[in-house]
């Protein structure tokens, strides 16, 4: 829907970037002071909560007209879509727990199809000519269909006591590769559909497919993951950070948008697996509860700074130059992730 917003608010590549900073505003907060005591008290039941109040704030960005609108719209979605985060990652564990079965690359590749279906859906009705208000008004509606499936489930969550944060330096090391790898990912999924509209003049229903073309392959590579276990972290790790740098340049120098399209699907199956290697890096380590509190906030600030950042360098440069500083950031990760899953495997 990037592309309804920015031409509904009338806002410079350089703003809108600025703008999409403030999910981060509102969720990094969101989650440290309020997802952990909601779980904490209301268990499973904290997803359906959650999700009430995401599926309000989805409604925000098709009202916003202008910068000051757009910015509390979208800390507002971030502040929601943080919490909800959280409670739908403490639930699988507990189902984990319990059942002893691995789910969450199962979720996450779920997540992924989530992807798909919504930017291609939402492309095809901006094609058929509806509005951004009736699109999101459909998808709170789904949100809040789950929420009230949710809500019935009053298992309690036990989450592991834990020291907070602990900013020692391999714990640092791991958090800013996950971050470098999460900026890719955040700021080619956020901004694929305005490329495809601003660079090569795609229809609604062809930028459409931007965001829904990466999250079938980031899907596809994350089920590929789950059924690969006999490859080590290091060979997917480094060999899914080429392979992104390599789709994100094909998109960048893309003469036209299947191309771009293609370089797209490159990018997504490259990325896919970052989540799950970084945060299996930090949990296989003795002091695991404290390294994957650690690591999934630095990580996740790359996930949201990558956004705000393609929009910068995109005011300054173009689309194509944003694209090409993510290929190098995929790049450096490939270069730099053996020596870091290598120094990881002592304390494991």
């Amino acid at each position: 829907m990037l592309p309804s917003v920015q031409d509904a608010t009338e806002l410079s590549k350089g703003a809108l970037g600025i703008a999409l900073l403030f999910v981060s505003v509102g969720s990094v907060p969101a989650m440290f002071f309020i997802a952990g005591p909601l779980v904490a008290r209301f268990g499973a039941r904290a997803a359906a909560y959650a999700a009430s109040a995401f599926a309000a704030a989805t409604t925000l960005p098709g009202l916003a007209g202008s910068f000051p609108t757009l910015v509390v719209a979208l800390a507002f979605a971030g502040a929601t879509s943080g919490i909800f985060d959280v409670a739908v990652n403490a639930n699988a564990g507990r189902i984990e727990s319990v059942t002893g079965k691995r789910l969450m690359p199962l979720a996450h590749g779920l997540y992924s199809v989530g992807i798909l279906v919504g930017a291609v859906a939402a492309g095809i009705a901006r094609g058929a000519g509806a509005g951004r208000e009736p699109i999101l008004l459909a998808v709170s509606f789904l949100i809040l269909v789950n929420a009230f499936a949710a809500v019935g489930d009053s298992a309690p969550v036990h989450t592991e006591p834990t020291r907070g944060m602990r900013l020692t330096r391999p714990l640092i090391v791991i958090g800013l590769l996950g971050a470098a790898t999460f900026i890719v990912e955040g700021g080619t999924e956020s901004w694929s559909a305005l490329f495809l509209a601003r660079v090569h003049d795609a229809s609604p229903s062809v930028s459409g497919l931007g965001p829904g073309v990466f999250g079938a392959s980031m899907a596809a590579g994350r089920f590929f993951g789950q059924a690969a276990g006999r490859v080590g972290d290091r060979a997917l790790l480094v060999g899914g950070a080429v392979v992104g740098a390599v789709g994100c340049t094909l998109a960048a120098l893309s003469p036209n948008a299947p191309v771009a399209l293609t370089g797209l699907a490159i990018g997504g199956a490259g990325v896919s697996l970052n989540a799950p290697i970084i945060f299996g890096l930090a949990g296989r380590r003795p002091d695991a509860a404290t390294a994957v509190a650690t690591v999934t906030t630095i990580g996740y600030l790359g996930l949201l700074i990558g956004p705000p950042l393609v929009g910068l360098v995109a005011q300054v440069s173009s689309l194509r130059a944003s694209f090409l500083v993510l290929a190098g950031i995929a790049a450096v990760v490939a270069a730099v992730a053996p020596r870091v899953v290598v120094a990881q495997k002592a304390p494991a």
